[in-house]
């Protein structure tokens, strides 16, 4: 928006500085993503589905937002994903209109080619390129083995199969979209840029947003636009902000005590998150990152990245991955891989005594959705927040095809070397029921809440924004987040969010579109009948 000194912008920001070695340091992701100076801490409701349990729904508090506290894995997403979004009414946003924005944001290590750009603001790699571990290998020979293909670049033209994994990192340290973006030109007379500052609500006259209340400390502070306001807050934060401001369904307004300004009864509904599981295996070499867990490893992983912004502090130790369907009749896939050499949580605590290693899995194409509601007129009350994780039966009966199809995998030869125990789900877990009351209480949000002020047609009850990412109804209002999406992508949110952001900027600057590309993604010729290319190498006991 500042690259154009005819516009000046003003961009506030609840959190602070994101000056800090937790966020630079890549391998510290479990740090800022658990700190409340860096995460508003969001968490659901007793989730009826999934054991009544409450789930942590991390969202970046902070300049840079989620990308600052976020895993750095960077995953577009199938090219399908975006025909599907642009199916539901998102005219515009199919692959071939998305591709050219992928590539204007990304500089790409590998060099530019149709499917990627080498001059972007967001350095893409691929971490220290698996040489520091031989897991991350064996996890690639081990999908090969089972059948499915193996990809050179899972965001180029194939995404399905088996191959390396890209992240968000520059020289070692976290490519944040602040890092990339904003930092770059903060300096420019045309950006003021104000932290600490909590937008309460948009001030709306005659369904026009005129200037927003925020609070700053103690002073509550009325700024009026003379152009737009973007809400780019997040798929809870842009929902709640906009329901604060009367902007929302009618019943959900009143119950909170907020006046109605405008009916728009999508706001905060058809919420959607990938969730997931670990696969955790005892490994019978010592060569996991379990000996590093220590205080005494962690000094060492931190003073080298101190001094040389190299070795296992400069990656997120996701270095392969896969995608694969699950099922005969998927075009494309709806299985997403992360493979870890080692056996632990989120929150960097070690799941298990020795060595171990796990694959993060989940279906990727949910069918259950869910709500964000406020329940107060005071701005700073935590909204309610319901996935309502697998309550379609759809999604249950993906879950038994992604267990089983993964513990396939698991069992190939290629891991015969450093395969002990299965650690979990464990081997007595065998029947629909037994998987089912196992995902019911052990699956974990992956932190890819999207699609709760959704892009549609204005026939669509539960559009929020149109395809300029306007807010249907309301003049001078945007919102530009992962909240629009219709649906959720096969992947990880960031890379797509960022491109979203890219292409929204074209459209409110008036800009001409970039061209659409012209290439073809590849689909499996035979994806009708057939769930993989080859049939499975014979599993080991």
């Amino acid at each position: 928006m500042s690259a154009d000194d005819r516009h000046s912008v003003l961009l506030i920001e609840a959190g602070g500085s994101d000056h800090s070695i937790f966020i630079q340091m890549p391998t510290a992701l479990s740090y800022p993503m658990n700190m409340k100076k860096f995460n508003w801490f969001f968490e659901s409701g007793e989730e009826p589905y999934a054991n009544n349990r409450r789930f942590h729904c991390p969202r970046g508090k902070v300049i840079g937002g989620s990308s600052s506290i976020n895993g750095m894995v960077y995953v577009r997403g199938h090219a399908c994903d975006f025909d599907e979004w642009e199916r539901l009414g998102a005219y515009g946003w199919g692959y071939h209109n998305c591709l050219p924005y992928f590539q204007r944001a990304e500089s790409w290590v590998g060099g530019a080619d149709e499917y990627h750009g080498d001059a972007g603001p967001i350095n893409v790699c691929a971490g220290n390129d698996m040489k520091l571990n031989p897991l991350y290998q064996a996890f690639i020979d081990a999908g090969v083995e089972a059948g499915y293909p193996h990809t050179a670049d899972y965001n180029g033209q194939q995404q399905e199969g088996f191959g390396q994994m890209h992240m968000s990192i520059r020289n070692g340290v976290r490519e944040s979209c602040s890092y990339a973006y904003l930092h770059p030109v903060k300096k420019r007379k045309n950006l003021t840029i104000v932290k600490n500052a909590f937008t309460e609500k948009i001030l709306l006259e005659d369904k026009t947003a005129v200037g927003v209340q925020v609070r700053v400390g103690k002073k509550e502070l009325v700024i009026r636009c003379r152009k737009e306001i973007i809400s780019c807050a997040g798929s809870i934060g842009s929902p709640t902000l906009l329901q604060h401001s009367g902007i929302g369904a009618t019943d959900v307004l009143q119950k909170a005590g907020v006046d109605l300004q405008h009916e728009l009864p999508g706001v905060g509904e058809n919420l959607q998150d990938h969730i997931e599981v670990y696969f955790q295996y005892a490994c019978t070499q010592p060569i996991t990152l379990n000996s590093k867990l220590g205080l005494i490893g962690k000094a060492l992983i931190g003073a080298r990245w101190l001094m040389f912004k190299s070795g296992l502090g400069a990656t997120n130790h996701f270095e392969s991955c896969g995608f694969i369907r699950s099922e005969p009749g998927l075009k494309w896939p709806d299985i997403q891989y992360h493979f870890l050499p080692a056996a632990m949580r989120y929150d960097g605590n070690a799941a298990v005594k020795g060595h171990g290693y796990q694959v993060h899995v989940g279906p990727n194409k949910p069918k259950s959705r869910g709500y964000v509601r406020i329940v107060s007129a005071d701005p700073r009350s935590k909204p309610e927040i319901l996935f309502n994780y697998l309550k379609d039966p759809e999604d249950i009966k993906a879950w038994r095809r992604c267990i089983r199809l993964t513990r396939e995998i698991m069992a190939q030869p290629a891991f015969a070397p450093y395969r002990g125990p299965e650690i979990q789900p464990g081997a007595d877990i065998q029947t629909d029921e037994q998987i089912d009351a196992w995902v019911r209480g052990q699956v974990e949000s992956a932190y890819h809440p999207a699609g709760s002020c959704k892009m549609g047609a204005a026939d669509d009850p539960l559009a929020v924004v149109d395809s300029q990412c306007r807010v249907i109804g309301v003049n001078q209002l945007r919102v530009v987040d992962s909240s629009i999406m219709p649906t959720l992508t096969n992947g990880n949110l960031n890379a797509p969010t960022i491109m979203l952001a890219e292409k929204a900027a074209d459209l409110i600057l008036g800009n001409m579109p970039l061209p659409a590309a012209q290439v073809t993604p590849w689909i499996d010729e035979g994806w009708k009948t057939q769930q993989r290319l080859r049939p499975v190498t014979e599993p080991q006991a």
